[in-house]
Formats: C-alpha cells, sequence, structure tokens
C-alpha cells in the first residue's frame, strides 16, 4: 500500500466523526434520542462523533438504519460501479412521486399528479418551503385566497405554512420537479429582475 493511499485511508475514517454528527444535527435528534434509536450508550456515539473512538461494523450498521442512508455515504467509500440511480416510485393519494435526492436537507421529487374529475382541492399546511417547475401540462397552484396557473417552464416558490394544493388545470397529468427544505431551507436564489 503506497503512502499516499494509506493517507487518504486514514482521512477517510477521521471523516467518519464530523459526518455522523452533521447527519445526526440535520435530523434534529440528540445523542439520548440516537442512543435510544440504535442501542449505542451516549458515550460511545459523543466519543464516535469526536473522533476518539474508531466505527465497527455494529455501530455503523444500526446508525445508517435511523439516517436511511448508504453505509459507503457514513463512511465516505469511494464511488464504484455504476453511477446510475434506480429510481422507486412512491404513490400517495393518487400521486406519483419519484424521490431524486437522498433523505436529509433539500429534498428533490419529480411529480406526476393526474386530474381526479370530481374531487376538491383538500388544502395542506406544514413545515417547509417548497419550489416547483412544470417540466409537462398545466399547474393550478391554490395558494391561500390566490389561484396561479403555471405552465411548461415555469416555477413558483413559497412557504409551506400557507395552505396549498396543487393539481392538474386541465384533463392532463400534470409533472412537475419539486425542490422542498423541511426547515424551510429556500430551493435557490431569487434572479434579479431588470
Amino acid at each position: 500500500m503506497s503512502a499516499s493511499h494509506h493517507t487518504e485511508k486514514k482521512d477517510r475514517l477521521a471523516a467518519v466523526g464530523p459526518r455522523l454528527r452533521d447527519l445526526r444535527r440535520r435530523h434534529g435528534l440528540t445523542l439520548a434520542a440516537l442512543a435510544g434509536q440504535t442501542g449505542i450508550n451516549e458515550s460511545t456515539l459523543s466519543r464516535l462523533e469526536g473522533g476518539t473512538r474508531k466505527p465497527t461494523l455494529e455501530m455503523l450498521l444500526p446508525l445508517a438504519e435511523v439516517y436511511a442512508v448508504p453505509l459507503d455515504e457514513l463512511v465516505g467509500a469511494p464511488r464504484t460501479g455504476d453511477p446510475r440511480i434506480h429510481l422507486k416510485p412512491v404513490t400517495r393519494n393518487g400521486m406519483t412521486f419519484v424521490p431524486l435526492s437522498r433523505p436529509g436537507g433539500v429534498q428533490a421529487h419529480k411529480l406526476l399528479i393526474p386530474p381526479r374529475p370530481g374531487t376538491e382541492p383538500q388544502f395542506s399546511t406544514h413545515e417547509g418551503f417548497e419550489w416547483v417547475y412544470v417540466l409537462a401540462g398545466r399547474l393550478r397552484l391554490l395558494l391561500g385566497d390566490e389561484t396561479v396557473i403555471l405552465k411548461p417552464g415555469e416555477a413558483a416558490e413559497f412557504d409551506t405554512h400557507v395552505p396549498h394544493w396543487l393539481g392538474p388545470d386541465d384533463d392532463r397529468t400534470v409533472e412537475l420537479l419539486v425542490l422542498f427544505g423541511t426547515q424551510g431551507e429556500r430551493a435557490h436564489l431569487k434572479a434579479r429582475t431588470t
């Protein structure tokens, strides 16, 4: 093993602790809550995050499960093999969500909403901030008392604390790219208009 390869391996292992701390904070967990979910005591978790305890597979597996990330991501393993992401669509309330990102931080989804004749819009509110971009079809966005119609190539962003509903504006399925930040993170910077 070359000296540079040995140094690279050592640096990758040293980064595990900070990566674990960052994941725990992004998930809004305390050490105590994480200990309860993983069965690993708080002191061990603290030493893992601080880099004074070397991670073992027995420790990393429950952490990967709680954070819903591959083990490779926890240890910063270099990518190998096929770079394609294998998407698994989920259907909820008649809409199809195709996750384009991993859990944590701003989430990206492709969303397909078919027409639902005869159904009344059901407004929702929740934590976060949402950005939508219309790929195909026409989107009807109800935002509080306002109605906005978006065509392909148009985007909108809004605070999800405002009662909102999304659906097709006609009898065709609308396809969207949706970026959602659970803690109110904005998905992009606004461009200045001239």
